[in-house]
């Protein structure tokens, strides 16, 4: 029982454990990495990539996946960017670009709860309408001189960058509603095993619609801090995020079979993305490299996932298996064992 305690709190921390070698690895690998400015730009890239991962976690969670989340946040934040450049309200803004994720995952989530079309189909086919539409509305070009707006994504609220500041408050609310309500619950039941959900009574197409649409928000939000951080609204943006997003979870210790995940694990599998592809950019390794490396630990995670998960299953199935009663001696009856030891 110890050695099983042991082993558990072993898996359960060792994503931590991960990030601090990262860390320290990355501290030797180059001098600039614990500069401020660098620590300071490390913070706001990992919080575009942090608030993405969390809506992916949920979807995962629940046995889903988006493959839009970096087309639909280059279409939120452009959108945001158009909307402050026309009324000057920075408020507008933010609430088009969170509009405009909803939306475009309201249909996503239409397709997959109500008609039952798989979301792996359903969010590809939604990544190019979302990165067509982008297009067409800033007919390619992008868009400039975004004055106040940039403080979203550049602005300090004392020491602390607003961005950063955005990312605790959004992960102290998914934490809560995934540990301490049952919209949480049900993602982890729906995730788990669909049909015992179902047979529970969990409303499992309003479960996946509520994650879907959680998703859209984070992902508005991701692509508003974006744009103001990069200061333009980038039609092209967010190519290979929607990777990235997936990648933190499941480094994280997120199953890809949905049913296990939690959001710390999540916060520090995208700090780890975003330490490496930072330390990657500061000796000078080559963006098609990255993506090689990139590529590696989303099929290295995954393949440890469905490894480790094969396990448990071997070890509960062979726990949960009747004993085998040896077979009877040459000419003794097949109930003589039985009988040899009699109830009391």
């Amino acid at each position: 029982m110890l050695s099983r305690l042991r082993s558990f709190e072993a898996s359960r921390y060792s994503i931590f454990i991960i990030l601090v070698v990262v860390l320290v690895a990355a501290s030797f690998l180059s001098p600039n990495f614990l500069s401020g400015d660098n620590v300071f730009n490390v913070l706001r890239q990992v919080a575009v990539i942090t608030i993405l991962a969390y809506g992916a976690m949920t979807l995962i969670i629940g046995g889903m996946i988006d493959l839009s989340a970096g087309a639909v946040m280059a279409f939120a934040g452009v959108a945001s960017v158009l909307i402050y450049k026309s009324s000057n309200s920075m408020l507008l803004a933010f609430l088009a670009g969170i509009a405009v994720g909803v939306i475009c995952n309201l249909i996503n989530a239409f397709l997959v709860a109500t008609l039952h079309t798989p979301a792996f189909i359903v969010t590809l086919g939604m990544m190019l309408m979302a990165r067509g539409a982008v297009l067409e509305l800033t007919q390619g070009q992008n868009v400039l001189q975004l004055g106040d707006f940039i403080l979203i994504g550049q602005g300090n609220l004392g020491l602390l960058p607003i961005p950063v500041l955005i990312l605790l408050i959004i992960t102290a609310v998914i934490w809560y509603l995934m540990n301490q309500t049952r919209y949480g619950r049900s993602v982890y039941a729906v995730g788990g095993n669909e049909e015992a959900a179902r047979a529970a009574g969990i409303a499992v197409e309003r479960v996946k619609y509520q994650a879907f649409l959680i998703n859209g928000a984070l992902v508005g939000i991701a692509g508003v801090i974006f744009m103001s951080r990069v200061n333009a609204g980038l039609p092209n943006a967010g190519i290979g995020y929607e990777l990235q997003a997936i990648t933190a979870p499941i480094i994280g210790g997120t199953s890809f079979s949905g049913g296990v995940g939690t959001v710390f694990g999540t916060l520090a599998g995208a700090l780890i993305v975003g330490v490496l592809g930072n330390i990657m950019n500061l000796i000078g390794i080559g963006s098609y490299v990255q993506q090689i490396v990139m590529g590696l630990i989303i099929v290295v995670a995954v393949a440890y996932d469905v490894f480790s998960k094969r396990g448990r299953t071997k070890t509960t199935i062979l726990k949960s298996a009747p004993p085998v009663q040896p077979p009877p001696s040459a000419g003794e009856s097949p109930g003589a064992l039985e009988n040899a030891n009699p109830k009391q």
